[in-house]
């Protein structure tokens, strides 16, 4: 994400509201990259779909609603999951089993006001230290002034880093992939791809993040189909990250048409899939020092110092994002339909 106050609700220690409760929350050489996946095929441990994210029943917290202000300085007001339910912004399809997180797209709101009933933020009750994600979904939000994300993040931030696997602002044409780090150690990515490592385009070298210098090393997807309307208009599609502390942090996109069968079939050997989009290096970051408890984050967030500001302003959107804030129609496609997320291992 691109922003310190981000972290006061879902990366400093964890400090949220949930639901109305308090919950606590090298060295330097050009990297060998995927070629060194094993032909290991991946085990399913953790999937969750429709239900499972509204489970409250003891012992079984599978994910938890971010209750308030967004940190990042967005004009929106998360919702708990009992609002959020009662206003129609989260619920599971009936047709598919998949899970809709919507933003608010019915009530008048001044310009630069917040929609009170706004947006949803979902956090996994479980952290992860390691391991193969998949997130599918079939549609994600669009429109001037959103900013949609699937992430993660580890414990006092940016000391337990974030992983950034799906995100972008306003009419962006593709996914941005990025890497935060906090630590002392040494964290960045290769300033050219001239071994074709991965397909995207490199955005940031020094994943080091702080307050008000936490760009991070982005890569950016080269592929219209990984983001927004481009990827609602292919029936949206898969993202996977390959966690792998010994060799680094791959992570691809497959439109709906492109998902590898061993996927479906979930039994996944990411050593089939090619080239990823983007890639990391362990040899150019220590992965077990920088990433760790990492906890999975889908939200979608309005303005904000992102979404707002200057990218507003170089985005084609009409007029400020504060004023867009007050357009309610803009929203009416700002929403998630996800189908299931998978942690394997």
């Amino acid at each position: 994400m691109h922003s310190f106050s981000k972290w006061f609700l879902a990366a400093l220690p964890f400090t949220a509201l949930v639901d109305g409760d308090r919950y606590w929350h090298s060295r330097h050489r050009r990297a060998t990259a995927h070629r060194q996946l094993t032909s290991k095929t991946y085990m399913i441990e953790d999937f969750y779909q429709g239900e499972d994210f509204f489970k409250d029943v003891p012992p079984i917290y599978d994910w938890t609603f971010v209750v308030g202000s967004d940190p990042t300085g967005g004009n929106v007001i998360y919702q708990s999951k009992s609002e959020a339910q009662s206003k129609g912004l989260a619920y599971v399809n009936d047709c598919d089993n998949s899970l809709i997180l919507a933003v608010d797209s019915t009530s008048t709101v001044a310009a630069g006001g917040h929609r009170a009933s706004c947006s949803i933020r979902i956090m996994s009750r479980r952290n992860y230290n390691g391991g193969l994600f998949i997130f599918d979904a079939s549609y994600m939000p669009v429109g001037c002034s959103t900013w949609p994300s699937f992430w993660t993040v580890g414990p006092n931030w940016p000391m337990g880093g974030e992983i950034d696997i799906v995100e972008g602002v306003n009419n962006q044409d593709t996914n941005q992939m990025a890497l935060h780090t906090g630590t002392n150690q040494t964290c960045t990515n290769e300033k050219t791809n001239s071994t074709h490592q991965f397909t995207g385009q490199i955005k940031g070298t020094n994943c080091h993040s702080a307050a008000h210098a936490d760009s991070g090393c982005p890569i950016e997807d080269t592929d219209t189909r990984s983001f927004a309307y481009g990827f609602n208009n292919a029936e949206g599609g898969v993202f996977a990250l390959l966690w792998d502390n010994s060799t680094g942090m791959s992570m691809w996109h497959f439109a709906r048409a492109d998902i590898p069968a061993d996927l479906i079939a979930q039994k996944p050997k990411p050593s089939t899939w090619g080239t990823p989009a983007g890639f990391w290096s362990s040899q150019n970051c220590d992965m077990t020092t920088n990433f760790y408890d990492q906890k999975m984050i889908i939200d979608t967030t309005i303005c904000g110092e992102w979404a707002g500001g200057n990218a507003y302003a170089r985005s084609g959107c009409p007029g400020t994002c504060s004023d867009m804030v007050a357009n309610a129609t803009n929203y009416v496609d700002a929403k998630w339909v996800i189908n299931y997320v998978a942690v394997y291992q």
